[in-house]
């Protein structure tokens, strides 16, 4: 749902900026990037601005972010956008937005993985970083993070739509994988801090492997498997298994169960918006669609072990 009528400009940007942080007003803007939730515009060399411009959710997301991340940022082992100021809604521009670090490196749905040994322990180490117990108040995740049989009626649709439109070959295997991961032992330790949406277009490369991860606005406390789906998701055939053994403490067999369920979903949701994109529809991303085949072909490639 569009719902930012403003038309987001330069100028805009910097009329933002001298009304509020007039200390940033000078700096060189440019487009960035037009995600799901929010623009990003660089400004200068180092920061960015994060404006919400296509779904209501983004004005809650901008203020999670500014809130928990900057405590986060610093056991990091990767780049991420800390957010430095927050933007309050006025007359000229009727939401929140805020000022981050900038994170330079190319999506891996542009720029895939080569180095698939390095890359599987970049993002373990990342991953286990962030993977701590998560403070009481610490926010809920948006229909992921909790019990996989939550999402069955989710699973059912995507895979529904995704045989028809001719995007599965194999729609039992994919089944059978999924019906696996419900079946597994629910998550019984403490409540980690999880990225939550650990897709290729929010991670970034350089040089063949992973260089920073962005957007946090799904950042929440929950079941570590739902953020482990990105080892299917992100890295080259071959690699989960190196990226398994050296994520801390190490992932038990329930636990991977659940991960290839989350990887399942974070599939679907790749093969439509890259069909959408194939076809020229609004919020289609058609580099969404090689990650996501990737994925399910890992998947079903292998029986849970």
């Amino acid at each position: 749902m569009a719902v930012t009528t403003t038309d987001i400009t330069e100028d805009l940007i910097r009329d933002l900026l001298r009304e509020q942080h007039p200390d940033l007003a000078d700096r060189p803007v440019k487009l960035g990037a037009r995600g799901w939730d929010n623009q990003v515009w660089r400004l200068g060399d180092d920061l960015a601005v994060r404006l919400p411009w296509a779904t209501q959710s983004a004005d809650a997301l901008l203020r999670k972010e500014h809130a928990w991340v900057p405590a986060l940022a610093p056991r990091l082992p990767l780049p991420i956008p800390v957010p430095q100021r927050l933007g309050e809604p006025s007359e000229r521009f009727p939401r929140p937005w805020i000022v981050t670090t900038w994170v330079p490196g190319e999506p891996a749905d542009r720029a895939p993985v080569t180095r698939a040994a390095e890359a599987a322990d970049t993002l373990a180490a990342f991953l286990t970083a962030l993977h701590q117990p998560a403070p009481a108040g610490a926010p809920a995740g948006r229909d992921r993070g909790g019990p996989l049989a939550d999402s069955a009626e989710g699973f059912a649709q995507g895979l529904a739509s995704a045989t028809e439109l001719g995007l599965i070959r194999e729609p039992d295997a994919v089944r059978a994988v999924w019906e696996d991961a419900v079946a597994a032992p629910g998550w019984t330790g403490p409540a980690l801090w999880l990225h939550g949406d650990l897709h290729p277009a929010n991670v970034l490369t350089a040089d063949g492997t992973f260089c920073g991860v962005i957007d946090f606005g799904d950042l929440f406390a929950g079941d570590p498997a739902c953020d482990l789906a990105a080892a299917w998701i992100l890295l080259p055939d071959g690699a989960a298994d190196r990226f398994h053994r050296a994520y801390r403490p190490a992932p038990d067999a329930a636990t991977l169960r659940r991960a290839r369920g989350w990887a399942v979903l974070r599939a679907f949701s790749g093969l439509h918006i890259g069909h959408a994109g194939d076809h020229g529809r609004p919020g289609g991303k058609s580099t969404w669609g090689p990650p996501a085949q990737a994925a399910l072909r890992r998947l079903t490639a292998t029986v849970h072990r």
